[in-house]
């Protein structure tokens, strides 16, 4: 079942136990998801899809920091709620141990050895671990490992 489908049959088991935040999240979704389809004019594929959904966690995130910052842990709610609503239709996370494994076997397989070969290995390391972990830290790993190289 591909992660559309899934979504839409969420959606109706939501609709059935009035479930009205997560309803609300799972339509937001979904029109993110219709939304970069329409003015791409494409039809997004499981990868793509979790490009959508990593897209709105990092913008809720953004949004929690932003409103505990103002004091509103009633936003802050309803954001981390969305935030749990939308991770549980990403894949499970690597373990720290895998990142340094993909980041690794990155570095070897593209022959870096300073920091200027960092989007090299970056390149490597997204297609292998793309939706699995929070790219902004793997980002940082990336660099740190590249800096005791070079």
């Amino acid at each position: 079942m591909t992660l559309k489908t899934q979504l839409i049959e969420d959606m109706k088991t939501a609709m059935k136990g009035g479930a009205k935040e997560r309803l609300g999240t799972i339509r937001l979704v979904n029109a993110a998801i219709k939304q970069r389809e329409v003015d791409e004019r494409i039809l997004l594929d499981d990868t793509q899809v979790l490009s959508v959904l990593e897209k709105m966690l990092k913008q809720r995130r953004d949004s929690v920091s932003q409103f505990e910052a103002a004091g509103r842990t009633d936003l802050a709610d309803k954001e981390k709620f969305e935030i749990g609503v939308i991770q549980g239709y990403m894949p499970a996370q690597l373990s720290a141990a895998e990142v340094d494994a993909a980041i690794t076997a990155a570095i070897g397989e593209s022959g870096a050895t300073n920091a200027k070969d960092m989007g090299k290995v970056m390149g490597l390391v997204k297609a292998k671990v793309a939706g699995r972990t929070d790219m902004g830290k793997l980002s940082e790993l990336v660099k740190a490992r590249l800096a005791a190289l070079g």
